[in-house]
Formats: C-alpha cells, sequence, structure tokens
C-alpha cells in the first residue's frame, strides 16, 4: 500500500501559470507525480524544470483542453504511462473577454463556454477509466462567484459557464460515487496572480480598491488555493463530495 501511495499521479489543467503552477506544486510536495498541462510548451518545460530542482516528480503534455481528440489522446498516454490518475484538478479557464449579449457573437460565447465548461466535461471523461484505477481519486473544478452572481458587465457568459462547472461537479459526484471516486470544486475569490498584472501595472488604484469587497481586507494569494485543493485531494477530505469550497477572505457575501 505504501507503494501504491508512493505513485500517485495528479493531472493539472492550465499549470504553466498562476495558480495553476502553485497547485502543481503543492500537490507535488504533496509527494504526487505532477502532470502539468498547458498550451505553451516553452512555459511548460520551464515550469517542469522549477519543479523538479525541488526534488518534485512531474512532466508536461502540451495540448488544448478544449479540443476533444486531444485531451483524448493525451490521456490516453498518461494512462498508459502512468496506469492510473488519482486526481484532476482542472484548473485550465478564463474570462475569455468581455462581451454584452446584444452584440455577442456565437464564435465568442463558444469559444468561453468551451473554455470554461467543454474541458471540464472533455479531461472528466477522459480521466475516468484511470481515476478508477487510483487511490482516494477525486476530481477538483474551479468554479467562481460569478456562477452565482452572473458576473459583472460583459462577463454574463463567463458566469453562464461557471454556473455550468457548478452544476457539472454535483453530476459528477453522483455518477462517480459508487467507484468512490469523489469530485468537487473551489471557488477562488480575487487573487493576486500575474493574471491582474495589467491592471495593477495601469490603473493601480483600481487594483487597490479591490479590496475593499473583500471581508478580510485583501486579495487571496495563489498558495491559498493551492492549499484547499491539497485538502480536497487528500485522504483527509475521504468523505466529502459533490461540494463547492469558496477562497476568496469572505467576497462572496460582498460588504
Amino acid at each position: 500500500m505504501e507503494n501504491q501511495y508512493e505513485n500517485r499521479v495528479a493531472v493539472v489543467t492550465g499549470a504553466t501559470g498562476g495558480i495553476g503552477f502553485e497547485v502543481a506544486k503543492r500537490l507535488g510536495k504533496d509527494n504526487f507525480t505532477v502532470i502539468l498541462n498547458g498550451i505553451d510548451d516553452n512555459a511548460g518545460a520551464e515550469k517542469v524544470e522549477e519543479l523538479r530542482k525541488e526534488g518534485i516528480r512531474a512532466e508536461y503534455y502540451g495540448f488544448d483542453v478544449t479540443n476533444e481528440d486531444e485531451v483524448n489522446g493525451n490521456f490516453n498516454r498518461i494512462g498508459e504511462n502512468y496506469g492510473r490518475i488519482d486526481v484532476l484538478v482542472n484548473n485550465a479557464g478564463g474570462l475569455g473577454g468581455r462581451s454584452r449579449f446584444e452584440e455577442m457573437t456565437t464564435e465568442f460565447y463558444r469559444k468561453v463556454m468551451a473554455l470554461n465548461l467543454d474541458s471540464v466535461f472533455f479531461t472528466s471523461r477522459a480521466a475516468i477509466p484511470y481515476l478508477k484505477k487510483g487511490e482516494n481519486a477525486s476530481i477538483i473544478n474551479y468554479t467562481s462567484n460569478a456562477g452565482w452572481n452572473a458576473g459583472g458587465p460583459g462577463a454574463g457568459i463567463y458566469g453562464t459557464s461557471k454556473a455550468g462547472v457548478h452544476a457539472i461537479t454535483r453530476a459528477l459526484a453522483k455518477d462517480l460515487a459508487e467507484y468512490g471516486i469523489r469530485v468537487n470544486a473551489v471557488s477562488p475569490g480575487t487573487i493576486d496572480t500575474p493574471f491582474h498584472a495589467q491592471i495593477k501595472a495601469t490603473k493601480p488604484e483600481v487594483f487597490a480598491s479591490w479590496k475593499d469587497n473583500i471581508m478580510l481586507g485583501r486579495l487571496g494569494k495563489p498558495e491559498e488555493v493551492a492549499s484547499v485543493v491539497s485538502f480536497l485531494a487528500s485522504k483527509d477530505a475521504s468523505f466529502i463530495t459533490a461540494e463547492t469550497i469558496q477562497v476568496g477572505g469572505g467576497q462572496a457575501l460582498g460588504i
């Protein structure tokens, strides 16, 4: 059993920067072999090297999580190489831009839905046969406050996609419970990552004001999301499924 524990495998999508990389690093320190996914192969190689220098077993698989064929092919490769997947972290996603519904193109609608919802479906479906072979196997998705409040101006379809992630998390949990596979989600609030670098540089007063809507009075750190993902992936969370944990310093309640 100890050998099985040593060989646990975690796949983290969108893991070449920001929260995803911190999640991969944390799971690596938790003794998982971590498979980083992304679409920037140079960044992927750099991040894997960074993790390996810290003694973490890491590998990079470059593929687009919105492309069904690429997802299926790469998850089959991972499954063949490692024989199992213990944790799938569906970190890839994003705002995709802003558009009000009246001007929204069908192309934009489909792009945002694919990035945030199709990706979760494709990767989860592809991983399930290998999760069945894992130990304390689980899927961890990312939703958002926008999934409840429908997002700000121009972010309505992002909110719609994240509401879908909330629902598919619970639906997958129901579907996979008989195999002992747990499915949960985290809902990060405003996290201080390079994602916000442009507005921090160009409109520092706007960036500084964001903390005013957070009960704890500050932005979150990527490591604080990673610690919750680490918990959900652990045996300490073995009786938790179909849940969404807010990681936002009370932001969801508003002040």
